[in-house]
């Protein structure tokens, strides 16, 4: 394993880790309105991403990018996406849903495993398409288990991968493409934490000092994780990063059901087995395709083409 590759492995899961225990992060936060957090939590972001984008110097690309209406409308979206996930996760966090917080992002890798099939026309391995019927299998389990279909959970994924999905489309890094997001999100999170901030328990009337503390770290919380995986996702190959990934949904499943004391019974753990197994079968799936493309690539280097 080469050097760079080492020094990526060891920025995502830093990366991961770091994505998994905000989850205690926002549970110091549980007392604030997640809206208006989320509203903040974009003003602080915006205010970050200026400097990175500063310090690299990317201005003149950002410029470029918003002068391309197409674009722009990608990057709107994507930043509506983006929003809707990130309110999702925390108001699951502030209102006790951890453990399902932790299932949506379980899900998220097989959601875009079927808008790979259905969206981009991928084939469907056998594999993949048992993957497929185990998670919705798992759905109707949780369903039940729940008394309610897991809806957090769905938004979660839904929005995490149809943002992975347009981010595709997006011809920008990714500093480049949350710094657009943020910046079109700054006007409206404005307006909201003006708004909002004139309604009782609002956090200007009632946020405590480390409250404050907190909130205005949102930017760099948000920022910190992504340079890293934007490192490591230079230098890693996608079957090992993607399979690490699910550090981030195992840390909030344990810091769910051990620490913050969520409900586990029986049939929930079922439920979540059917999905880790949904998982085993596109992770093997994976690593098979990865392994049928090196011997491909090998077997046209050792073609000897007739002169």
């Amino acid at each position: 394993m080469s050097d760079e590759t080492s020094s990526g492995i060891r920025a995502a899961v830093v990366a991961y880790v770091v994505w998994g225990l905000l989850t205690i992060y926002w549970k110091q936060l549980a007392d604030l309105d997640p809206f208006e957090l989320i509203s903040w939590r974009i003003l602080c972001s915006t205010a970050v991403m200026a400097i990175i984008i500063t310090i690299g110097g990317r201005w003149t690309v950002l410029a470029a990018a918003f002068t391309d209406r197409r674009l722009v409308l990608r990057l709107l979206v994507a930043a509506v996406l983006l929003t809707a996930n990130w309110t999702s996760y925390v108001w699951a966090v502030s209102n006790d849903h951890v453990i399902e917080a932790a299932l949506g992002y379980f899900m998220a890798p097989l959601a875009t495993m079927l808008l790979g099939v259905t969206v981009l026309h991928e084939r469907a391995t056998p594999l993949l398409k048992c993957a497929m019927a185990l998670a919705a299998l798992a759905v109707v389990v949780l369903t039940i288990s729940y008394g309610r279909p897991p809806v957090v959970a769905v938004i979660i994924a839904v929005s995490w991968s149809l943002y992975a999905l347009l981010k595709r489309q997006i011809p920008l890094t990714a500093i480049e493409s949350l710094a657009g997001e943020t910046f079109l999100l700054t006007v409206p999170a404005a307006v909201v934490a003006v708004v909002m901030a004139g309604h009782g328990g609002s956090i200007p009337g009632s946020a405590t000092g480390q409250e404050w503390v907190l909130v205005a770290l949102t930017g760099v919380v948000t920022a910190v994780p992504l340079l890293l995986f934007a490192f490591a996702a230079q230098r890693v190959p996608f079957t090992l990063l993607g399979a690490l990934q699910y550090l981030v949904p195992t840390i909030n499943l344990a810091l769910g059901w051990f620490i913050y004391d969520e409900s586990m019974p029986a049939d929930r753990v079922v439920g979540f087995a059917l999905v880790w197994a949904a998982l085993a079968a596109v992770t093997v799936d994976q690593v098979r395709r990865s392994g049928a493309d090196r011997r491909a690539r090998a077997a046209e280097l050792t073609t000897v083409v007739p002169g």
